[in-house]
């Protein structure tokens, strides 16, 4: 072989065992944690029979969405009181090996919202999960545990906990709350080894909330996962919290800007794209755009719209071409411009299931919108100005996940099983 052809080769190997792969899928979100794949050709109809390649019961229900690394399927699962991570094989959904540990005591949490419900995050090497109060774990591979954060505090909020850890470069990140011990904490991936932390003490942006019978507290808190974002030539950790949105240098957790206009109660993840910065509230709550690039408060100088009343959000949008695409708690997808906030369509998504409400976070691929409802409905439509349809595909099981593209299949976590929509081979 040519040296100089051989040396492009070995290059290119080493980029993609270092980063993931088209094919993968690392984390939550998936490699840039924007919702969006690079993959062409992924499936859009099926149901529960029809072009299913697989389909393997699980043991508990589950919100938790899988993550995928060659050939390996990772997914978070509570089995009575143990927090487990399960590794199933994705050429036949074989179980390969599951690891976890058994709670101590039960923390409070919702019942729409089963325990464990972070999803995975992985490099290749290593997997990592948060159980929670249990702590943050990492495994091999193989299902070995290399190490454990069990001293994090315990966690106390009557919704529970989702936000999934984030792996960059040699760290992990998460936030660890809401509830008692809240803060955003940064690892050595390889170590468990605190890198830095900081604390939030919730924050309160003046916005009109609901007052219900339960404790103040219940209705404080940030659920967001958060993103790493390349501004004006430096990465940054955007992270939405009670009251506001933030950017922090990844390496340290120093505050470089901050933006305000969040309502307490924040359960998406920042979108962004082109320089500006999305972030969006829950329960009826407020949204907002920010300009990237600022230092300190940028609310005054910064921020580019705020929208004081939104529908409630659990699941995270995505962006292209200038237009964020989010599927709402209500079941009502919606197209919004990304300079200006102002809607340019909302549509009712009904299926064949009991209910059209929606936690689904939105996937992008070759500009269409994947989401499944709560009813186990399955939605593609166009990421266009005007809403267009292609397929609904339902699968008759609860689900509160979202749709994970790899590889040209589809995988989808329901609160009974977890399926490879796919050709059979």
């Amino acid at each position: 072989m040519n040296p100089s052809l051989r040396l492009l080769l070995t290059a290119a190997l080493a980029a993609c065992v270092s980063t993931a792969c088209a094919a993968d899928w690392p984390a939550w979100r998936g490699p840039l944690g924007n919702g969006i794949s690079e993959e062409k050709n992924l499936p859009e109809k099926w149901s529960a029979t029809e072009n299913v390649k697989w389909r393997v019961a699980l043991p508990e229900a589950g919100n938790s969405t899988p993550v995928v690394w060659g050939e390996r399927v990772f997914v978070t699962q509570a089995a009575g009181e143990r927090r487990t991570l399960m590794c199933f094989g994705r050429a036949d959904g074989g179980l390969l090996w599951q690891a976890g540990i058994t709670a101590q005591e039960k923390e409070p949490t919702h019942a729409t919202n089963p325990y464990c419900s972070a999803s995975p995050v992985t490099d290749g090497e290593r997997v990592i999960v948060s159980f929670a109060s249990e702590g943050l774990f990492c495994y091999d591979f193989s299902g070995k545990e290399l190490w454990q954060r069990t001293d994090l505090g315990r966690q106390n909020h009557i919704w529970g906990h989702a936000a999934s850890p984030v792996i960059y470069k040699n760290l992990c990140f998460l936030n660890f709350g809401p509830g008692e011990n809240t803060c955003l904490l940064a690892v050595d991936k390889q170590t468990g080894r605190t890198v830095w932390k900081n604390d939030e003490p919730g924050g309160d942006s003046g916005e009109p909330k609901p007052a219900p019978a339960d404790a103040k507290a219940a209705w404080v808190g940030s659920w967001t996962t958060p993103v790493i974002i390349n501004e004006g030539g430096r990465d940054s950790l955007i992270m939405a919290w009670p009251g506001r949105v933030c950017a922090l240098d990844p390496a340290t957790g120093a505050e470089r800007w901050s933006c305000r206009g969040l309502n307490p109660l924040v359960y998406t993840s920042p979108l962004e794209s082109g320089g500006i910065v999305v972030a969006m509230g829950g329960f009826g709550g407020t949204a907002l755009a920010v300009q990237t690039g600022g230092a300190g408060d940028v609310t005054e100088t910064k921020r580019l719209w705020h929208q004081p009343r939104s529908p409630q959000r659990i699941g995270s949008g995505v962006v292209h071409e200038g237009r964020i695409y989010i599927h709402d708690d209500p079941g009502t997808a919606m197209c919004l411009d990304l300079q200006t906030g102002a809607t340019l369509w909302h549509e009712r998504l009904q299926g064949a299931g009991k209910t059209g409400t929606n936690w689904s976070s939105v996937m992008l691929s070759e500009g269409k919108c994947y989401t499944v409802t709560q009813g186990g409905d399955c939605f593609v439509f166009k990421a266009d100005a005007k809403f267009e349809l292609i397929a609904v595909n339902s699968l008759g099981e609860r689900s509160n996940s979202s749709i994970v593209p790899s590889n040209g299949e589809l995988f989808i976590r329901t609160h009974q099983a977890l399926y490879c929509i796919g050709a059979k081979k």
